[in-house]
This record gives structure tokens, sequence and C-alpha cells, in this order.
């Protein structure tokens, strides 16, 4: 299982007492996520220059077709990975509106991994759950958060945001 989580990502069969919950450290993990207490979270850590752009299109209709539930699609852009982020927060959003249609939150651009990734990223890869924890190798992956602030899933860069894993854990997040 471990194989497969470190390949693909999946589901974490960790139980809440070995986890952090992300909203228990707000100043810590989670102050940009505050307001979206209580919803289900899809944090992707993105990047716009990326041969996985294309998941931009997915991950948007994910975001319009589940977010009357309680879903809401969050991207983290940044150029940690062969400098596929380049621009400005104006531009990320701009060619992330105009090209792909995005209407979920995008927040500043920021780093995800080595030591000057940001918090939350922290709580995500060293905090969460053990068994689907690890840094982040590549731009566009997934992870899941529980309405109550639990770290579900995590899916890795080639796992298409309407893969069927990932839709069934959403679904039943919500």
């Amino acid at each position: 299982m471990r194989i497969l989580n470190f390949l693909y990502g999946g589901i974490s069969t960790a139980t809440r007492e070995s986890q952090t919950c992300l909203f228990d450290h707000p100043d810590r993990y989670g102050n940009q996520l505050t307001p979206y207490r209580g919803k289900a979270l899809l944090i992707v850590n993105t990047a716009t220059r990326c041969g996985f752009a294309r998941q931009y299109d997915s991950l948007e209709a994910l975001y319009e077709k589940y977010s009357a539930r309680g879903l809401v699609v969050v991207g983290f852009p940044s150029n940690d990975f062969a400098g596929q982020e380049p621009g400005s927060d104006a531009d990320i959003e701009s060619v992330c509106r105009i090209n792909h249609g995005v209407t979920f939150p995008l927040m500043p651009k920021a780093s995800v991994s080595g030591v000057a990734k940001q918090p939350l990223f922290t709580f995500l890869v060293e905090e969460g759950a053990p068994d689907v924890g690890g840094r982040v190798w590549w731009n566009f992956e997934k992870f899941l958060i529980s309405r109550e602030g639990y770290l579900i899933g995590r899916w890795r860069s080639y796992v298409s945001p309407t893969a069927r894993s990932l839709v069934r854990a959403i679904e039943s997040a919500l």
C-alpha cells in the first residue's frame, strides 16, 4: 500500500488520532484557508507553464460540479519545479481565468517544497496523514482535506482530477 501511495497517491488509512488537524493551528498552517472551514478542500500546487496545466480545466469542472455541495478547489501557484511559474500573481490569475476559465480561488505564489515551503505544505507533507506524506515531487499534486480539517488523501501530478479514486473520495467527503 505504501508503494502505491508513493507512486500514485490515494486515500489515507491513517486515523484522526495520528494526524494534526489543519484548523487546530490556523496561524501555523491554515490561515489562508480559515474562510473555508467546514468545506472539503482540494488543494493543488499549480504552474501555468507545466505540461500538467491542462488539469486546470478538470479542476474547474470539479469545482463547478461540487462547489454547491461544499467543495472548494484551491490553487497554490509555485515556481519550485523547472521554473514553470515565473509570472506575477496577476499574470498567473490572468492566464488561469482567460485560458482555462478558472473561477476557483488562487492563492499568492509561494514555495511548496524545500526549506522555504509555506507552512500549509509543511502540514500536508509532514503533519497530515503519515501514509500519504512525503515531499511534493512536481506541480499539480492534489491533497483532499475533510470538512473537519484532516488530510483524507493525496494524488500525484499524473493522476487526473477526474480519476475515479479522487472523485469517489470527494463525493465521500461531501
